[in-house]
């Protein structure tokens, strides 16, 4: 298959009149200034497709039920007693009918790869299946049906607050002490084996769900895989691990692990100047999540200082109450012009595109954090997204001018196609599967919502 673009983003920038080869998935040619030929598919633009780093799939289905007033200051901790009412019920199959949803809207908005950072492993009464991993075969069955990328990291969660705390009630279906935890781990590597390239990490919940002794234990299950965590998301989490153990979450984490390039800190919303500059020097990546950040009240992340030290960033759809990478990416940079007061702040120096460098730098550090390579490049999976150029947003652009016209001004509705390792899902905008997922979707949330 041959695939002729008059526009594509390449790792070195914006090349002309390209001609991307796949064959089994992959890109085995990039030719640029080429001239077309009768067998090439012919398309106006094209960008590598988005990795999304972190999603619950499952909270797509209550997206929108959790918008009214409460008697008291409504929080993350307020929606999240609506999020444990919400999942009571759910069964493996409920749990695949959602995913797809939600990774055929991911496809559509822009992303081709998903870190599905999966709690929801037992039954209604929390025991185990029979296959501790049944819940993640769900999510992986899901990925197969939508035809997304996946990076499946399966949580330990095993207490509910710092100092290990006995979990409540509300959270038997997440529970799991470190030899379930790694029994539910070489289930799911079982069943993500039949995937073409997806990857299996570790993801300890957050400082609050597991204990200092099993993080400590986690090494050898991690071995070279990623390692995900949520971190200091709420101002309550930071004072509660300052309560337990005399540091912030972000402060003790970097004093008690071997944090590296490997790992995803998820939201790391509240740190001081000390911790920004030591988490940049870690390499790890900040994972993002600024619409979900938002809906939920968390904060922002300090980008500026944080790109100034060298630090690396993707973004994720998190709760999918709204699935679009342009949306992350436009809020991301407009989140810091609001407490900045300042315009183009994610731009890398005088004179840059700020949809390239938002572009370029979700996509480099989420591809990082879910353990895989992204571009347009010889070797890596054929994961496109086409633009369209005659959308009145997009007229007459070309080079960066593409990228910051699509991120701020078009939107999703300048995607055209997407093609996920070489195959085509997504085409005028609409994935090829839409209407029979749509349709399980809604026979399911009727059952949990009735």
């Amino acid at each position: 298959m041959s695939l002729f673009f008059n526009h594509c983003l390449l790792p070195d920038g914006w090349g002309r009149n390209v001609r991307v080869t796949v064959a089994d998935g992959l890109i085995t040619a990039v030719e640029a200034n080429a001239e077309p030929c009768a067998a090439d598919e012919r398309h106006a633009c094209a960008l590598a497709g988005m990795p999304n780093l972190h999603s619950h799939a499952f909270q797509r289905g209550m997206a929108g039920l959790a918008e009214q007033s409460g008697p008291a200051n409504d929080s993350f901790w307020t929606w999240r007693e609506i999020m444990y009412r919400f999942v009571d019920r759910m069964t493996p199959d409920d749990v695949q009918a959602i995913a797809a949803l939600a990774y055929v809207e991911m496809l559509e908005g822009g992303f081709t790869r998903v870190g599905e950072f999966h709690y929801l492993h037992h039954d209604h009464a929390g025991r185990p299946f029979a296959d501790p991993a049944q819940m993640s075969a769900a999510v992986l069955a899901a990925a197969t049906d939508s035809g997304i990328g996946i990076t499946l990291l399966p949580v330990l969660y095993s207490y509910a607050g710092f100092g290990a705390q006995s979990p409540s009630p509300a959270q038997a279906r997440f529970i799991n002490d470190l030899d379930g935890y790694a029994r539910l781990l070489e289930g799911a590597q079982a069943h993500a084996s039949a995937l073409p390239d997806a990857v299996v990490g570790v993801a300890p919940h957050s400082l609050r769900a597991v204990s200092p002794a099993q993080l400590r234990d986690l090494a050898p299950l991690a071995k070279d895989r990623p390692v995900h965590i949520h971190i200091a998301e709420q101002v309550k989490e930071v004072d509660d691990c300052l309560a337990w153990s005399g540091q912030r979450p972000v402060e003790w984490l970097l004093d008690n692990a071997d944090v590296d390039g490997r790992w995803c800190l998820v939201h790391a919303t509240h740190l001081t100047e000390a911790e920004t500059l030591a988490m940049a020097r870690s390499r790890a990546v900040a994972g993002l999540c600024p619409i979900t950040e938002a809906n939920l009240g968390d904060g922002l992340f300090p980008v500026e200082a944080f790109l100034a030290a060298g630090g690396r960033y993707g973004i994720g759809s998190d709760s999918n109450v709204l699935i679009d990478a342009s949306e992350e990416l436009r809020l991301l940079e407009y989140g810091q012009r609001l407490t900045r007061r300042a315009r183009n702040v994610m731009a890398r120096g005088a004179g840059r595109s700020t949809g390239a460098d938002l572009y370029s730098g979700a996509l480099a550090g989420g591809a990082a954090a879910l353990g895989v390579e992204a571009g347009i490049a010889v070797g890596l999976p054929a994961d496109i997204v086409t633009l369209r150029l005659d959308h009145p947003a997009m007229a007459h652009r070309q080079g960066d001018a593409i990228t910051d016209s699509f991120l701020f001004a078009a939107g999703r509705s300048a995607i055209d196609c997407v093609w996920r390792h070489g195959e085509k899902f997504v085409s005028e905008g609409r994935h090829r599967a839409r209407d029979r997922v749509a349709r399980d979707y809604t026979k399911v949330l009727e059952t949990l919502i009735a």
